[in-house]
């Protein structure tokens, strides 16, 4: 078993003690992502749509790295300040995944770091 460690400057550093993802023995193990542009490690926009665009987009980024992509995502854990916006991420995961969809978790917690309204992680096979 061999555990590789993923780092993309394409989607926003760990602003903690962890890595953007892992992967061993071919699933990709994906740290939760905020809606933050990787660049300026800002928030994208206090949008709920925009939030959840970005949090997909740095997704995707670390799972290309990972020689992985999001039509391989496996399971998603969707973090949300605001349980009302759950038919939003429907929509965007509507938008951005084909039947069947990958399995998921969707949880209200109280708040996120730095002012994000969702976090989600994931898990993937990889290529």
């Amino acid at each position: 078993m061999s555990k590789e460690y993923i780092h993309t400057d394409n989607a926003p550093s760990a602003i903690g003690a962890y890595s953007q993802a892992i992967k061993l023995d071919g699933i990709v193990y994906c740290s939760g992502q905020i809606p933050l542009d990787p660049k300026e490690m800002v928030l994208v926009s206090d949008n709920i749509d925009e939030q959840i665009e970005q949090v997909f987009e740095n997704l995707n980024q670390v799972l290309l790295k990972s020689e992985s992509s999001l039509d391989n995502i496996l399971k998603l854990n969707v973090y949300l300040t605001d349980l009302g916006n759950f038919s939003k991420v429907n929509e965007h995961m509507e938008k951005r995944f084909k039947k069947p969809f990958p399995a998921r978790a969707a949880i209200g917690i109280k708040e996120l770091p730095k002012g994000a309204l969702i976090e989600i992680d994931a898990i993937a096979e990889a290529k």
